[in-house]
């Protein structure tokens, strides 16, 4: 038997292990206890700035443009730069501004006075000898831009009735087409309408309200009503529009929510579809991947998108290969940027990224071979660099904190965001699906909500024709005016005609000798 010393040291040692161990049990707990709480701190302070950023900043992208980034940073030499450096400097904001004034003042549709201001008597008369001066040389000019309102024309057609003289035969002048049986408004009216409503987010109570001014009191119901049967008119077209679109293996899209006033609980959204200048837009109850699904369904080619989930249907294994979009990489790291400054180094590896992207456009060879070598030479080894950095710095932050969401979701996102290498055509951004979005979220800060899901519909239809027609620099309003008589009688098989990019206006009419109508 041990003696009584032994037995109390042995205890004694037996309770301080205890101790030490809890106390280690403890300080673990602590630890994690407090890079929890330093997570938490970090995604509050990314929180409180990106709430400052929408309360305080400007309403527009809270990150510095791409292109700000670019024209500020110092480009690579290359041989464009080398012929721009060899030309006489000039101000870009100068140069820019002188381009816009020559462009509005040579637009075919303005139309221009020449007003003379001769000089006085008073003035003319020599003060020396007192003869009158002569007139020398051209004189001094200035040009002044003044705005003329707009005004509606109220057109009486009447149809003339003729008879022959035996009585028996009695023609009378056919009826001038309209857009739609029963109604009493042109073409002309109805493509203002719709070109105020869905290019300029014009509510239809502020259209009321400027057509009164005008001179033409239309009520609020008649106004709708012309936009909804427009719509159905023009629905041929954005048909074609959209399957132009699908069949084109080079695809892009984005969502966004919208409220309908029927179903104020529940919020719809707009999806746009688009690839090069043609853009659709689909209108769908939900944010599930159904109508992705029931869209592109079937059809294979790239698909550039975001992370969201509901594109995974069409991204499938026999569907279209998903590509990434570096321009939300470029968001996470920005807003870990307050907490985590090494951030920066990542925003300039994905700067040249788009610097290579900016050089193909200047060369004017995007989505060439040539294009696909200036990816290899330049893209690829940046993608290396930005991906070991990556490796790197992931167990150098906690995988709650900004910079942490910021590295997890690159790369999760990796296989995507580097499919652009396998094809010059795929951009390496969806910049211009959130673009096209834009328009849909003014319309959202102005009309609030569709009435319900059928008018939803109706609005995409023109939404895409509108905004497809803007895209190739068509002036929509000549479009809108033109098609809205033409769909109806065009040949289905030839609708494709009839979209903006093949689009070609009617030539005028002949000028007759008759004498213009008397104004009343």
């Amino acid at each position: 038997m041990p003696p009584k010393h032994e037995c109390r040291w042995r205890r004694l040692a037996e309770r301080t292990s205890r101790e030490l161990e809890e106390a280690r049990a403890e300080i673990v707990e602590l630890r994690a206890a407090k890079e929890a709480a330093e997570a938490e701190r970090a995604s509050a302070l990314t929180e409180i700035a990106e709430y400052k950023r929408r309360l305080f900043g400007r309403s527009t992208e809270k990150i510095p443009p791409v292109e700000r980034e670019l024209r500020g940073s110092e480009p690579e030499v290359t041989a464009a730069s080398e012929e721009k450096d060899s030309a006489p400097p000039s101000d870009p904001e100068k140069t820019q501004r002188s381009r816009k004034k020559r462009r509005a003042e040579d637009a075919p549709g303005l139309r221009k006075e020449t007003i003379e201001h001769p000089v006085s008597e008073r003035v003319r008369r020599c003060p020396h000898c007192g003869g009158m001066a002569e007139p020398i040389g051209t004189g001094k000019f200035t040009t002044e831009w003044e705005y003329v309102p707009g005004y509606f024309v109220c057109r009486r057609h009447i149809q003339e009735v003729v008879a022959c003289r035996c009585g028996q035969h009695i023609a009378r002048a056919e009826a001038p087409l309209r857009v739609f049986d029963r109604t009493q408004y042109g073409p002309g009216l109805i493509a203002y309408l719709i070109v105020s409503k869905c290019g300029d987010a014009m509510p239809t109570y502020r259209a009321e309200k400027h057509f009164e001014r005008l001179g033409v009191p239309i009520a609020r119901s008649t106004l709708g009503d012309l936009i909804h049967r427009a719509a159905e008119v023009l629905a041929p077209i954005y048909d074609a529009l959209l399957s132009r679109i699908v069949g084109d293996p080079h695809c892009q899209a984005d969502e966004t929510s919208f409220r309908l006033q029927n179903r104020p609980d529940k919020r719809g959204f707009v999806w746009t579809f688009l690839t090069g200048a043609l853009v659709a837009y689909v209108f769908s109850g939900d944010r599930s991947g159904q109508t992705p699904a029931r869209v592109l369904g079937g059809t294979t080619g790239s698909l550039v998108v975001d992370a969201y989930t509901g594109y995974n249907d069409v991204t499938d294994v026999d569907g279209r290969t998903r590509a990434g979009c570096w321009s939300h990489a470029r968001r996470y790291l920005f807003r870990a940027l307050p907490q985590a400054p090494e951030a920066r180094e990542a925003l300039d590896w994905i700067l040249e990224l788009f610097r290579v992207e900016r050089d193909a456009l200047d060369r004017e060879v995007f989505g060439t071979d040539e294009h696909a070598r200036m990816r290899r030479a330049r893209s690829r080894p940046v993608l290396d660099q930005l991906k070991t950095w990556i490796d790197e710095q992931r167990p150098k932050h906690l995988p709650e904190g900004p910079m942490g969401a910021a590295l997890r979701y690159i790369s999760n996102q990796w296989t995507p965001l580097t499919v652009f290498m396998s094809d010059p055509q795929i951009p390496i951004h969806n910049n211009a699906s959130e673009n096209a979005l834009r328009i849909i979220a003014l319309a959202r800060k102005n009309s609030l909500f569709f009435g319900h899901e059928q008018a939803a519909r109706n609005f995409s239809v023109l939404y895409s024709l509108v905004q497809t027609a803007e895209r190739h620099h068509i002036n929509a309003l000549e479009y809108l005016e033109d098609v809205l008589m033409r769909v109806q009688t065009h040949p289905a098989s030839r609708i494709d005609e009839l979209l903006p990019d093949h689009w070609k206006p009617n030539p005028p009419p002949p000028t007759s000798p008759i004498r213009p109508p008397r104004r009343e």
